[in-house]
């Protein structure tokens, strides 16, 4: 146990793993990190899996049974991707029980293909819920237009949601909204508020790599605000979940047993090699939040991550003036938020297809079905 991570741990700072795979978990290392290096989360998305099951002999067995029975290949996917992650929650099902259900959470994504379909996204979220069937899983919905109403019903049934994609401070208001109203049906509903838990999953560092790819082509002292532009987005949006949750519509739901809806820092692996490698960490840390991180930033942390404390609410006023400066600049934050929304779909979509592709033509080596 590091004092990197311990100290950021102590800080209030979920540490989860951005990543899973079979091999992990039958090797142990999911386990070992849960005890070494404080993690209590792990969060995957369609590209995770897509890498994971591509050419990996741990999931022979499985594709050659499903093989044998003859299904699609969509049911295949879905099989090998809620067996993963049903085994992970077990792995993990000691922390969800000694935090109270707050962490030891695995999150499973709805088939990205739904993103602008809200019936649908609510079908499959309650079909995934029943498929792991696992208390300490999370379903992540992105926060898509069709999106946010599909949180609010699906957080309504008393499931859990992990909302992801989430670019803009706008949005994530509309999220926190989303919440709300579906802890508001869940109580109309007579459910146990205090069952149900929610992240917001807030993007940071494919923010700075399409603003600083502009603020290049804008030049000048434009190049000076590089680097600066997801810290701030991400300041400001623990600013607004203070403020939301501070309101006398969230303590009506508080004194009813509701939990709030932490934010989830995520897209943690800085992409920029002139950026310090655990600059999404150390620089984003305040009470109640998740850092959901890649491997390889989890070891950076651990290794030579300095941890000094809230690094998040002294930080409000500057936050506010780089974003007005990138404004000021030239840069069109409305546009850059909706282009990466729109990119991250795309990019989800893109690997859940290579995902079905990889599972079909193994399925069709066993004889199966494609």
């Amino acid at each position: 146990m590091t004092d990197a991570l311990k100290r950021l741990s102590d800080e209030g700072v979920a540490i989860w793993l951005d990543d899973l795979s079979r091999e992990r978990l039958n090797s142990g290392n999911l386990a070992e990190l849960v005890q070494e290096k404080h993690v209590v989360g792990v969060t995957t998305n369609p590209t995770i899996f897509q890498k994971a099951i591509g050419g990996n002999g741990h999931y022979a067995g499985q594709l050659e049974d499903l093989a044998v029975r003859k299904v699609t290949t969509d049911e295949a996917v879905r099989m090998i991707t809620t067996s993963d992650v049903r085994d992970a929650a077990d792995v993990l099902r000691p922390v969800y029980d000694a935090s109270n259900g707050r962490d030891g959470r695995v999150s499973i994504e709805v088939d990205p293909r739904l993103a602008h379909e809200t019936a649908p996204t609510v079908a499959e979220a309650k079909q995934l819920w029943w498929l792991v069937d696992r208390p300490n899983v999370f379903i992540k919905i992105p926060a898509t237009r069709a999106g946010l109403p599909a949180i609010t019903e699906v957080l309504g049934k008393g499931i859990s949601v992990n909302v992801t994609l989430i670019f803009s401070l706008e949005r994530y208001r509309a999220v926190m909204d989303a919440f709300l109203s579906g802890l508001e049906k869940a109580k109309a509903a007579g459910l146990d508020l205090s069952t149900i838990e929610s992240v917001a999953s807030f993007f940071v560092s494919r923010v700075d790599t399409e603003i600083d790819k502009r603020l290049d082509k804008i030049g000048g002292e434009a190049k000076q605000l590089k680097g600066k532009a997801a810290l701030a987005n991400a300041r400001l949006a623990y600013q607004a979940y203070e403020e939301v949750f501070s309101s006398d519509r969230w303590k009506a739901l508080e004194s009813a047993g509701a939990k709030p809806q932490r934010p989830l820092w995520a897209s943690t692996g800085v992409k920029d090699p002139n950026l310090p490698d655990t600059l999404y960490v150390t620089e984003l840390v305040a009470p109640g939040t998740v850092n959901t991180m890649p491997e390889a930033t989890l070891d950076a942390t651990d290794d030579h991550g300095v941890i000094t404390g809230d690094t998040i609410t002294p930080n409000y006023a500057d936050a506010k003036a780089v974003l007005d400066a990138i404004g000021a600049a030239g840069v069109d934050y409305d546009d850059v938020v909706q282009v990466l929304e729109d990119e991250g779909v795309e990019k989800f979509e893109v690997s859940w297809n290579e995902l079905l592709d990889t599972v079909s033509a193994s399925l069709a080596a066993h004889g199966g079905q494609s």
